[in-house]
């Protein structure tokens, strides 16, 4: 019967995003035609929309990276395999300047992963340590080293991390975000593809793709973002976000990653989508990353951090969203192959390094807080938790975003939404299953081989 109706008319398969504004599909292929960069802003009503800033030679850049090589100080700008930053010791040099940031305080002296944690609680130190090089803002607002194109740990976002897990009380369960469409636009949009049919004539692919397209954008409308465990106005939010997203737009072909990958839309044959599944793709942590001395003082974060998994539903003519018997095979191909490049990807879009920094910091800051780094270092972090002092609720919170639509004209059935988010449960690391032993003691030997006995306006140090 299926073949039959086939012979005499379309089958459309239609994959759909909830994402950004309308532009979407133009302004990311224009991204890759022009070999701009992306990002997102956040309008001051909370409304989510991409940015893409056009710089075929790269001039741009150059002239940015020029402009930092000469403003910077050398010893900054220098790569170093490991810099060490004192947390107690920044906090009391930003106290000293009544609270007035250097750039490298911003930055962290330009440190681009946390490496390792040491506690010395004769010092009253509480030390991170890792790569570091000068740094430069991007056209798009990443700011990147200047010789390896990787996002530096950005203040801001450590605090958020520390307050979240602060030296007493309990942290959140859960860290992350979630776009998701409401039960009426899915209702809505059911109704829709309802009246559309599935067989269509032959030839007329395109206007049956545009006309789909238009009408499930309308019928779904906004789609509404929650951020969870951390305060919806900072820049940790709006990372989180940004990552979710522009994964979705690669699974669904509408960005086009800069290594090789299967997406979504590669995969998504008639056999493995059905008419109302829901496929959802959200990162979640690699919770074995941390190898942890004999003492608990030391610890190393190891692996790439970040996996992505998928999670597939369906949704009923009311709009309701119900576990699917059945995994997709296509989705399945997408999640295996971004968690696979996942770090070639992070070597080439600053947003998935800078997703993989937020998860160590929030697992860092679970940890120091369950082993009362705070009180075993004398420290009370009081300017750092004030956001009267140091404030990082600034920016405006994602609240909205609108549907991105792409279609894919091949035989098969229309599938809806992709959905998805980010889930970061710290306190999953620090379970005694997923803590890696320093079973060499080559940790405990980093830890002792770095000074600590240093003059107290220096925070940090190569």
């Amino acid at each position: 019967m299926y073949r039959s109706a086939f012979r005499t008319g379309l089958v459309l398969s239609v994959v759909l995003l909830l994402g950004w504004g309308g532009l979407v599909e133009r302004s990311f292929a224009q991204q890759n035609q022009n070999a701009g960069m992306a990002g997102v802003v956040v309008s001051p009503d909370g409304v989510l929309r991409t940015q893409v800033v056009s710089d075929p030679t790269g001039q741009i850049m150059r002239d940015r990276i020029a402009a930092a090589r000469s403003t910077l100080p050398p010893d900054v700008v220098r790569f170093s395999k490991l810099r060490k930053v004192s947390l107690p010791r920044l906090e009391r040099a930003i106290i000293r300047q009544q609270g007035v940031l250097s750039e490298e305080m911003k930055y962290l002296a330009g440190l681009q992963r946390i490496r390792y944690v040491f506690l010395y609680p004769e010092s009253g130190d509480i030390v991170l340590a890792g790569p570091a090089e000068g740094w430069v803002e991007d056209p798009t607002g990443h700011v990147v080293g200047l010789t390896t194109g990787r996002p530096v740990i950005q203040l801001q976002d450590l605090v958020t991390a520390l307050r979240a897990y602060p030296p007493d009380g309990e942290g959140p369960a859960v860290i992350g975000c979630s776009i998701d469409p409401t039960q009426e636009g899915l209702a809505r949009m059911q109704e829709f593809l309802r009246s559309m049919g599935s067989f269509f004539p032959p030839g007329r692919e395109r206007e049956v793709a545009a006309r789909m397209v238009a009408g499930v954008k309308q019928s779904l409308g906004m789609h509404q973002i929650t951020i969870m465990g951390v305060p919806p106005e900072t820049h940790f939010a709006h990372v989180l976000v940004e990552a979710d997203y522009r994964m979705k737009l690669i699974g669904i072909g509408l960005e086009r990653p800069p290594v090789r990958m299967v997406s979504f839309v590669d995969r998504a044959l008639s056999s493995s989508v059905s008419p109302n599944q829901l496929f959802r793709w959200y990162f979640v942590p690699d919770y074995q990353c941390l190898r942890v001395s004999d003492d608990g003082s030391a610890l190393e974060l190891v692996g790439e951090g970040v996996k992505l998994v998928g999670e597939d539903e369906l949704v009923t003519a009311s709009g309701e969203r119900k576990t699917a018997s059945a995994a997709s095979l296509a989705s399945k191909a997408f999640t295996t192959s971004f968690t696979k490049n996942y770090p070639q990807l992070a070597a080439r879009v600053p947003v998935y390094a800078e997703l993989r920094n937020l998860i160590d910091m929030a697992v860092v800051a679970a940890y120091m807080q369950k082993q009362d780094y705070y009180g075993r270092a004398q420290w009370k972090m009081e300017f750092f938790r004030d956001e009267k002092k140091f404030p990082v609720r600034v920016y405006p919170a994602p609240k909205m975003a609108e549907s991105a639509v792409t279609a894919v004209i091949r035989p098969g059935r229309v599938s809806t939404p992709v959905g998805g988010g980010v889930q970061i449960e710290p306190e999953e690391a620090l379970q005694s299953e997923n803590l890696l032993p320093d079973e060499k003691g080559e940790v405990q030997k980093t830890k002792q081989s770095i000074r600590v006995d240093l003059p107290d306006n220096v925070w940090w140090w190569d």
